[in-house]
């Protein structure tokens, strides 16, 4: 029996997530409609003479528009904009831009859903682990209480709106997302210390990292899109999570480099801001539900993601 081929609309389809998932979906045979604020930059990313099957539509997230028509016929819906956590300081302008970006864009997608004849059967909505709030002792799970710090506050508003398409009786599925490791995000930029013999961890060392490879995720994605049964909440996690001085130690020995200079958390404080508490506070976070629905991980351990990320 040959595999359905589907119409898929995806946003943030440019990032370092959405990039991999657009190529894998595309090699798979199914359309693509990539919703996109940057229309040159997406064209850059995936030329028309690679992507047959990729239709670019312009569109501005946070503002309802033409754009909302073309989710008319889409078989799914998988919505991964929002304006990056981790690049620069929370200036308020930029904490303003986080939660608009991901309050707002999931509303106007959920508004297009409602609108489109015939609906999708499927949004992807992501969310993050900084749902939980952070915490140098807890264990999360899906069923875990939110926290009440910004971050927190973000997931929850995001979240809200995301099941408003449930109204239209249209399946959802959000991810919780962990720190994705892979050729490119967070963990690019603690390569280059150690290439320098100037890597360790970073603030205490203490603090957890609840981390995903990305070839994990973007397999968790295309199983929650095909499988009607996939529904609910789920962290997008590993199953084994490390503390920061285990991350540094593993990155350190794999790289033949020490791993005993920390980065001291004011060093982090300059830099991001409040931002910086994404990774000087941490939480652990085991993807209990997940697990549950039989997802087998490639990547279960943080020595095997790392050996694959450093392979490139």
């Amino acid at each position: 029996m040959t595999e359905q081929k589907l119409k898929i609309a995806v946003t943030g389809g440019t990032g370092f997530v959405g990039t991999r998932l657009v190529e894998k979906l595309h090699s798979e045979g199914h359309s693509i409609l990539l919703l996109t604020r940057d229309e040159n930059r997406a064209k850059r990313v995936f030329p028309p003479q690679v992507f047959p099957q990729l239709k670019i539509v312009p569109y501005t997230p946070t503002q309802s528009g033409d754009w909302q028509q073309t989710i008319s016929g889409c078989d799914a819906v998988i919505n991964l904009a929002g304006e990056s956590i981790a690049e620069g300081r929370w200036t308020q302008e930029r904490k303003q831009n986080i939660f608009e970006s991901r309050q707002l864009g999931t509303r106007m997608i959920v508004e297009a859903i409602a609108q489109a004849h015939p609906k999708p059967a499927v949004l992807i909505n992501p969310s993050a682990i900084g749902y939980y709030g952070t915490s140098e002792t807890a264990i999360f799970e899906e069923t875990s209480t939110p926290g009440n710090d910004f971050l927190a506050q973000v997931c929850q508003a995001w979240e809200t709106e995301a099941e408003q398409v449930k109204k239209s009786g249209v399946r959802l599925v959000i991810l919780r997302f962990g720190i994705v490791l892979g050729n490119g995000g967070a963990i690019a930029k603690m390569i280059p210390p150690f290439k320098l013999f100037a890597g360790g961890p970073i603030g205490s060392g203490k603090q957890w990292f609840s981390w995903i490879h990305r070839e994990d995720l973007i397999n968790l994605i295309i199983t929650a899109l095909k499988q009607p049964d996939f529904a609910g909440i789920y962290n997008a996690t590993a199953p084994n999570p490390v503390r920061m001085k285990t991350l540094c130690d593993t990155l350190g020995q794999l790289m033949n480099r020490p791993s005993w200079l920390p980065v001291p958390s004011f060093v982090l404080e300059a830099l991001l801001g409040d931002g910086a508490i994404v990774v000087l506070e941490g939480q652990q976070v085991l993807p209990k539900a997940t697990i549950k629905t039989g997802f087998v991980y490639e990547y279960s351990t943080v020595d095997k993601a790392l050996k694959e990320v450093l392979s490139h």
